[in-house]
């Protein structure tokens, strides 16, 4: 285990717990992404994935849908 992650004490976490921490890291990120100068295959990468969404955005799951799924793999149900 990462030794960061012990001393924070987020390895004691339940599962819930660091899904919610990891949904507010990643918020918490979300204005800096946006002044972020990428690699440019990886610029590619995200420009394609971007494109791809904009032509077809029911092709994907909604943040709620994945945490639901996630949820409820987490409590065992299918």
């Amino acid at each position: 285990m990462n030794t960061y992650i012990e001393e924070l004490g987020i390895d004691r976490l339940s599962v819930a717990d660091r899904l919610r921490l990891l949904e507010e890291l990643w918020d918490s990120l979300a204005d800096a992404l946006d002044s972020m100068e990428f690699p440019g295959p990886l610029k590619a990468e995200l420009d394609r994935r971007l494109a791809s969404l904009r032509d077809n955005p029911s092709a994907g799951s909604t943040w709620e849908e994945v945490k639901a799924r996630l949820s409820r793999k987490t409590e065992g149900k299918p």
